[in-house]
């Protein structure tokens, strides 16, 4: 088996994609936020005392979908040509899907799985005060298209 990332001592390198032509590439991620009825209801209510939850989740995904390689030292700089990152308020906590687009040589999976997890941390920063046990459960790539690969959806559908 050889690895993509080892050179041939073994040290870690960057795969080089300079050959590669760019196509169009998607990535869906989710992963979900844990949180107490008391931060649902305030989260329902807008009464959450720093402010907007769910508008500063969506934003720092956004931005974090875009800064994935000062992140990840291997990952490529690519462009992100679209990001969404959509949160549903659930009864057991919030809900977070983003999908990240590229036109360029290699896939946006990183960007979508980092764009839900910086979601992830800022909904826990902005409700840590109210509730210090929500947690950040299930990050997983739900789907991408595009790429050799082609596309592909998670079997389960989640």
């Amino acid at each position: 088996m050889s690895f993509t990332h080892l050179d041939e001592s073994g040290r870690a390198r960057m795969v080089d994609v300079t050959a590669k032509q760019p196509t169009v590439r998607a990535a869906t991620a989710r992963g979900f936020v844990r949180c107490s009825p008391e931060v649902v209801a305030a989260l329902r209510d807008g009464t959450v005392p720093k402010g907007d939850v769910l508008a500063v989740a969506r934003i720092a995904g956004i931005q974090a979908a875009k800064r994935t390689p000062d992140l990840l030292p291997l990952a490529h700089v690519i462009g992100v040509h679209g990001a969404v990152v959509d949160l549903a308020v659930v009864d057991d906590g919030v809900e977070i899907e983003a999908t990240v687009r590229t036109a360029d040589r290699t896939g946006v999976e990183m960007e979508a799985l980092t764009a839900v997890s910086v979601a992830a941390l800022a909904i826990v920063d902005m409700v840590k005060g109210l509730d210090k046990s929500t947690s950040i459960e299930h990050v997983r790539i739900t789907a991408k298209e595009g790429g050799r690969s082609g596309t592909w959806t998670r079997p389960d559908g989640s």
